[in-house]
């Protein structure tokens, strides 16, 4: 498997006193559990909004992806859950360092719309990372599921880049599900960025929920080609899909 060099950062501003105190609590304890190969990290735009769509089968992930974005050199925002915002120091730095609240349960009136949030974020010439899976992936081997459609509707919305990620390893540190992290052996966590959806073909067009559903399973095609290459193997024909298995995408589940 091979790596592109790693770019040196060239948006230096976009490291805020927020996220180096971010990147000081968490960057000392993340390099002590793994090492990081980044894949093709030139197909993150320097500078510029963009979305950034990844896998999702940790509960780690956002923090790895947080380590690779903070490697390339662009600070990522993210919609995080809205509880986390009320916890002292965590709440204050996960404000001030731009992150969205989300009211998982329901869209109440304090949570707002979280996507509002995102597209104002993206409008600033901002990263954002939404998870088009939405919760950790339910198919049995922790391929990609079924996409929901926030993705693409706010890069499509925007009028920005979508660039699909995968990553892999993640797993060994803090396996689906589990609240129990792995210290030792040191684990690698590869990292692979892909080249942009090309949505041109959705631009201009109404966005119905028959187009998004278009939109996100080229993004998922995408993001599954890109893991795909990371574990050399190849993926299910079909896209799993939690509803046709009766399983919920909120909570835990553990395939049994």
């Amino acid at each position: 498997m091979s790596s592109t060099p790693q770019r040196p950062a060239r948006v230096k501003s976009e490291k805020t006193a927020v996220f180096r105190v971010l990147a000081f609590l968490l960057l000392p304890a993340m390099t002590l559990l793994s090492k990081y190969k980044l894949h093709d990290a030139h197909n993150v735009p320097a500078r510029g909004a963009f979305v950034l769509s990844p896998n999702h089968y940790s509960n780690i992930d956002p923090i790895v992806i947080g380590v690779g974005m903070w490697k390339i050199g662009r600070m990522p925002r993210y919609m995080a859950k809205a509880s986390l915002f009320t916890v002292p120091l965590l709440g204050w730095l996960l404000t001030k360092s731009g992150q969205v609240p989300v009211q998982r349960a329901s869209r109440s009136r304090e949570g707002g719309d979280p996507m509002k949030a995102v597209r104002q974020i993206a409008n600033q010439g901002l990263a954002v990372v939404v998870y088009p899976e939405g919760s950790l992936t339910r198919e049995p081997d922790m391929w990609p599921m079924r996409g929901k459609n926030g993705a693409v509707r706010t890069a499509l919305e925007a009028g920005i880049p979508l660039i699909p990620a995968a990553s892999w390893g993640a797993q060994e540190i803090l396996p689906r599900y589990s609240k129990r992290i792995s210290i030792f052996p040191r684990k690698t966590v590869h990292i692979r960025f892909g080249e942009p959806v090309d949505l041109s073909q959705f631009e201009g067009r109404h966005l119905d929920s028959r187009v998004l559903a278009e939109a996100t399973e080229k993004l998922m095609t995408a993001i599954t080609e890109l893991l795909e290459e990371l574990r050399g193997e190849t993926a299910p024909k079909v896209r799993y899909n939690p509803a046709d298995h009766g399983q919920s995408e909120v909570g835990r589940f553990e395939q049994r």
